[in-house]
């Protein structure tokens, strides 16, 4: 049923002990994705040469541009990690997402130090990895996260979501018929209608093709858009009026005590105390009572494997 995300790692996340310091990290999540994601660790800063264990890099501002940089030899690495980027990326193949060490000076998609200058005393601001940025560059529409911030239970299933979106329009691409992307259209429309009404409906156009273009113009439009939808995080509100609209399947069919029930949990949702996985098994259990098609093949109910989910939170709340 779910396709296998092709996710690139970073390898001191619980496959090799190639952290500066010579240590490992293992990371929870990114262990209980082993079996249902295709990983390709890398470690960026062994693979140009650093070594293991080896001094600090930083990424700091040299004649105004951002650099990578090491303190201990003056040496700055910037061409070495972009021509590193730029071959692996050329070998790595198709890739839906991004799962980075946070803070790293190459990894970091955010959150970590540039400093205004190479000197001790030099400030800093926040910014990206040398080797995220060209993550970034090579794959725009793919996922990408850090595995800090997705110690929020919320993150992190904002992270799956379209990590697995993005996989299941990879597959249907590959098949690239336009009854298969009418399909995914269809069974992606609560998902789609949650993270942004405006832009579903522009999906919707492009998938009637009222033009005429052809096929391959009609995918790589819609990727593009799909690109758009899964870039921006939903509004709460927006993904409660989408429940609604799906609890309007099956409320007749609900005694009142189990439509109260149901419009409390959504408060509570609403009140960050239950994550959305948990509205979503309610309303796919009355689904399979009720035995609804059009909400038993939305892929909203179901959007990644359940082995997945986990309600471990940082008590960082929506934000991270």
């Amino acid at each position: 049923m779910y396709p296998k995300p092709v996710v690139v790692v970073s390898a001191c996340l619980g496959f090799e002990a190639c952290r500066y310091n010579g240590q490992m990290i293992e990371d929870s999540f990114v262990r209980s994705l082993k079996e249902h994601v295709t990983f390709i660790a890398v470690c960026p800063e062994k693979a140009i040469g650093l070594g293991v264990p080896r001094k600090p890099v930083r990424m700091a501002m040299i004649e105004k541009k951002p650099h990578l940089y090491q303190p201990a030899t003056q040496e700055v690495f910037t061409e070495k990690m972009i021509g590193f980027a730029k071959d692996f990326f050329e070998t790595c193949g198709p890739v839906d997402g991004f799962l980075l060490k946070n803070r790293s000076p190459s990894c970091g998609p955010g959150d970590v130090k540039v400093y205004d200058g190479t000197s001790k005393s030099a400030g800093s601001r926040r910014g990206r990895g040398l080797f995220a940025e060209c993550a970034a560059l090579e794959h725009p529409s793919a996922v990408m996260e850090d595995e800090g911030r997705l110690k929020s239970f919320e993150l992190r299933e904002q992270f799956l979501v379209r990590l697995y979106t993005l996989a299941r329009f990879r597959q249907t691409s590959s098949q690239g018929s336009m009854r298969d992307l009418v399909s995914f259209q269809s069974t992606h429309k609560l998902l789609l209608l949650a993270w942004n009404q405006t832009r579903f409906r522009k999906c919707g156009r492009i998938t009637a093709n009222h033009e005429k273009k052809p096929l391959a113009e009609v995918y790589a439009d819609y990727g593009a858009e799909l690109q758009k939808i899964m870039t921006a995080r939903p509004r709460t509100p927006s993904m409660i009026n989408t429940l609604m609209h799906a609890f309007g399947w099956i409320s007749e069919g609900l005694s009142p005590e189990e439509r109260v029930f149901f419009l409390e949990s959504l408060e509570e949702y609403r009140d960050e105390r239950i994550p959305l996985s948990a509205l979503l098994r309610l309303l796919k259990g009355y689904a399979v009572r009720f035995q609804k098609p059009y909400l038993l093949e939305q892929v909203l109910l179901s959007p990644f494997p359940s082995g997945l989910v986990t309600v471990s939170d940082s008590g960082k709340g929506r934000g991270g």
